[in-house]
């Protein structure tokens, strides 16, 4: 398959260095520079370019990734879509679930695949807590807890993530998404959506933390909390059931080594039957996630993590920020 990947930075670097058997042939980003050097990473033989509609429009490219800043997520994923390229999309995919609507009904019409980038999704740990889960060993499920955060740099406030008009948002549109995406995951939809974004500490027009509670129909809960002001990168995140319980800490480098407990509750009560398994090799979700795109286009299947989640992460978003206005 022929990959155009457009937003040469951080991560689209990281998604150029996982695609496997799949084939880059072009790298657009606003700089040519980082394109040219995307590209010369990968051997030089994509073609690369400052603009991003010469590699949707392209007839040597079958699916583009987009990995550029959160307001041109969503109009570059449209015009990929109606060009007929399958699409994955990094977090948050869209600014506000509203901006991301118009991407989902061009991705239905022109029957292309449309992924999510929630590579969290495909770390070990949560792959292994996953398989547990589906077992049904938990038992009925009562609620999540969970945390994110790091302390951000020196200038983070002066980075296009504290710019709303770019970003959409602070923390939570950033690490936040994560844990709703996550907790959807486990729990299902939310009918209930309690929250609240303020700013801290970091000089910025956008919020540097994220409390939230939210509440199926059934009454399971999931209590969040993302911040850019957790001094000691951490994560953390427990899933709770009648039987017993999953806890995912770390998610390697500066998070720690990502570590799954799983606590097996005894009929006695008392302490539980404990069993750990660390994952401490480099990161794969991102090999993981992208062969996983390949071949939900190869099968034509839908995506594990669509932008129908996203849509339904942004929602969640969208109404914690009113919350915080209020």
């Amino acid at each position: 398959m022929n990959i155009g990947i457009i937003g040469c930075g951080f991560i689209g670097r990281k998604r150029a260095l996982a695609l496997g058997d799949q084939k880059l042939t072009w790298t657009a980003d606003i700089d040519q520079e980082r394109a040219r050097s995307l590209s010369e990473a990968v051997g030089g033989k994509p073609k690369f370019t400052s603009d991003w509609m010469q590699v949707v429009t392209a007839s040597n490219v079958d699916a583009v990734i987009i990995a550029t800043t959160h307001d041109q997520l969503a109009p570059i994923a449209l015009e990929a879509a109606k060009a007929g390229k399958h699409i994955l999309v990094e977090k948050p995919a869209a600014r506000n679930a509203r901006e991301l609507e118009p991407v989902l009904a061009a991705a239905r019409e022109n029957r292309v695949i449309a992924q999510a980038g929630f590579n969290h999704r495909y770390h070990p740990a949560f792959q292994k807590a996953r398989s547990i889960f589906d077992t049904g060993e938990l038992g009925p499920m009562m609620y999540i807890r969970a945390r994110y955060g790091h302390g951000g740099r020196i200038g983070y406030d002066k980075e296009w993530r504290a710019n709303r008009d770019i970003s959409g948002g602070g923390e939570l549109i950033d690490q936040g998404m994560h844990l709703i995406d996550l907790s959807r995951w486990f729990l299902g939809e939310f009918s209930k959506v309690d929250g609240y974004a303020p700013t801290y500490f970091w000089d910025m027009q956008v919020e540097d933390n994220a409390f939230m509670a939210l509440r199926t129909s059934a009454g399971q809960m999931a209590w969040l909390h993302a911040t850019w002001t957790e001094w000691k990168n951490t994560f953390s995140f427990e899933i709770f059931g009648k039987d017993g319980k999953l806890h995912i800490e770390g998610l390697g480098g500066s998070y720690g080594v990502e570590t799954l407990t799983y606590y097996r509750m005894l009929p006695e009560l008392g302490p539980p039957e404990t069993t750990s398994w660390q994952y401490p090799f480099p990161d794969r979700s991102w090999e993981l996630e992208l062969q996983d795109f390949a071949d939900n286009i190869t099968h034509k299947r839908s995506p594990t993590a669509s932008l129908d989640d996203a849509w339904a992460a942004l929602k969640i978003v969208d109404q914690i920020y009113g919350a915080s206005k209020a």
